[in-house]
């Protein structure tokens, strides 16, 4: 499984890999075959310890001991990104790598957040995290991991998604702006566009749009920036 997961965040040799939360560096020297440096970014002062121990005599691995959603990863330069993600600060990770825009991410998820990622209009999963994470990143899910692949085995399965720029990017230039646009769509999941948005932009201008009656679940990123577009 971790092979796999090397595999997806480094399909050919790259030149640096961060890798976030490597833990006791398992996956950390999946990564070392396949790139020419690691950063490895961990939070816990006894792991940091350990994987300096670990990798004394390995001069291209540099441990950052660091909370990652404090730490500036642009500074490292452009990289190649992946990790076991803790599940409880999962969301503003894959937004703040989403928006550095790297050439991959790989990271290891719970599967309800990788279902919620690769999710399609009208699905059940499709919300806010879809589209706010599609605003930067075209996302896959490559394939789920049971909890027997742990130790200890959690009390949940995950899944390995697959984060890269967008293909096309989204017609709009002020995208936080935009996020927070798509936001209030989503601010009531199961209420109309209609009603989400007429007490703030009005009934006269919302009732006007052919999605006026349609829920957020129900409208892909890209009519999202058409809406937008009529705002302004």
């Amino acid at each position: 499984m971790l092979e796999r997961i090397a595999a997806a965040a480094c399909p050919k040799p790259e030149d640096l890999v961060i890798e976030i939360g490597p833990g006791r560096g398992a996956l950390t020297r999946k990564l070392l075959r396949r790139a020419a440096r690691v950063v490895a970014v961990e939070v816990d002062p006894h792991l940091a310890e350990g994987l300096r121990a670990a990798f004394a005599d390995e001069p291209r691995i540099e441990i950052v001991e660091a909370d990652v959603l404090k730490l500036d990863l642009a500074r490292f330069g452009r990289a190649v990104i992946a990790g076991n993600l803790p599940y409880y600060i999962t969301s503003p990770i894959l937004d703040q790598t989403a928006r550095l825009a790297p050439p991959r991410a790989v990271f290891l998820v719970q599967k309800e957040v990788a279902s919620r990622l690769a999710a399609h209009p009208g699905q059940r999963d499709y919300g806010f995290l879809t589209v706010r994470t599609a605003v930067f990143a075209d996302v896959r899910r490559l394939f789920d991991v049971k909890p027997a692949a742990f130790r200890p085995p959690p009390k949940v399965d995950s899944a390995v998604v697959v984060l890269e720029p967008r293909a096309r990017a989204l017609p709009v230039e002020d995208t936080e702006a935009f996020v927070r646009f798509v936001g209030q769509c989503f601010r009531h999941k199961r209420k109309t566009i209609r009603n989400n948005l007429a007490e703030i932009y009005g009934n006269h201008v919302v009732d006007a749009w052919p999605e006026a009656g349609l829920r957020a679940e129900q409208i892909a990123p890209e009519k999202f920036a058409g809406i937008y577009q009529r705002l302004l």
